[in-house]
């Protein structure tokens, strides 16, 4: 991910970009484009995002410290646990290890980012005895994030590293997300942190209206959602409880620029955030609406909330 904001380790300048895994996108007659396809256009994607001024273009999975260096020095990383599991067969890995594995790789992380020789052991992985990463990154030590979804416990050990924190709101209400931040801030304090920032992160679309938007959107991610859910066993959402979370205090912001920025302002606010990524593009939609999505938010969208947060 790359970042272009001035002031990359907290403040309470408000930042806004674009979070996106890199969803196959259809052609203009409505077929997939090839993964090859769907990599190169995403080069283009943060191109446009960077060209409209936007703070953040956040990708999955890169080497970070070869994006930092070939950035000028502009990579970030959040890390999390996930909400999928089909990585853990994938790596070797047994489910039922989840939260350890979590807690020792994030804490061989912070080490790493020490950029200093690591002497290192666990029971997940083999040690590292002395041992130093290359390349390393422009500015000593990429700035980090941790993706929290719904747990204190994570909160927490969020604050005891001294990461910040970046709340991951996929559906319900966001204003339920609230005492995590209050949680965090108390958490920071208690282990002699420094303050760190929030952020938020989740799905959304912007069009040049909310009708329009909810017909680009709605059915991808309706599909995905319901495909997701038969796989890990929860129940399937409907189209009534994925028009309320549209609507006011839902984690899907979706709409007119107008619609969208007021919704990111009330966000923002309501959980004393002062960063907020749009998870934008689902399987199946057009390069042209995600582009226009891109287009809207950088040009049109970050200036009103820009503008609504200093009211």
């Amino acid at each position: 991910m790359t970042d272009t904001a001035n002031d990359r380790t907290g403040g309470t300048d408000i930042t806004l970009g674009l979070d996106t895994f890199g969803d196959v996108t259809n052609d203009a007659e409505g077929r997939p484009l090839t993964h090859g396809q769907t990599i190169r256009r995403l080069v283009g994607e943060g191109v446009l995002a960077d060209q409209v001024g936007l703070d953040h273009f956040a990708i999955g999975d890169q080497r970070y410290a070869t994006l930092d260096g070939v950035s000028g020095g502009r990579a970030e990383v959040i890390l999390g646990r996930g909400s999928s599991t089909e990585s853990f067969p994938l790596f070797g890995y047994d489910l039922d290890d989840y939260e350890e594995l979590f807690e020792e790789k994030l804490g061989l992380f912070a080490e790493l980012l020490r950029e200093k020789p690591v002497t290192w052991s666990g029971s997940t992985r083999a040690p590292l005895d002395g041992l130093a990463v290359y390349p390393r990154s422009e500015s000593g030590s990429i700035p980090t994030w941790v993706g929290v979804g719904g747990s204190p416990q994570s909160v927490v050990r969020t604050a005891r590293y001294g990461f910040s924190l970046m709340l991951a709101i996929i559906g319900g209400e966001t204003a339920r997300f609230a005492p995590f931040s209050q949680l965090f801030q108390r958490a920071l304090e208690k282990f002699g942190r420094p303050p760190r920032p929030v952020g938020v992160h989740a799905p959304g679309h912007v069009a040049a209206t909310d009708e329009q938007a909810v017909e680009e959107f709605l059915p991808a991610f309706e599909a995905v959602i319901r495909e997701v859910s038969g796989q890990r066993g929860f129940s399937a959402p409907t189209r009534e409880s994925l028009m309320r979370d549209v609507g006011p205090g839902g984690a899907l912001h979706v709409g007119s620029p107008e619609t969208v920025a007021r919704k990111i302002t009330a966000t923002l606010k309501d959980l004393g955030a002062t960063r907020f990524d749009l998870k934008y593009g689902m399987n199946g939609m057009s390069h042209d609406a995600v582009m226009t999505n891109i287009e809207l938010f950088g040009t049109e969208v970050a200036p009103l909330v820009r503008e609504m947060m200093e009211v």
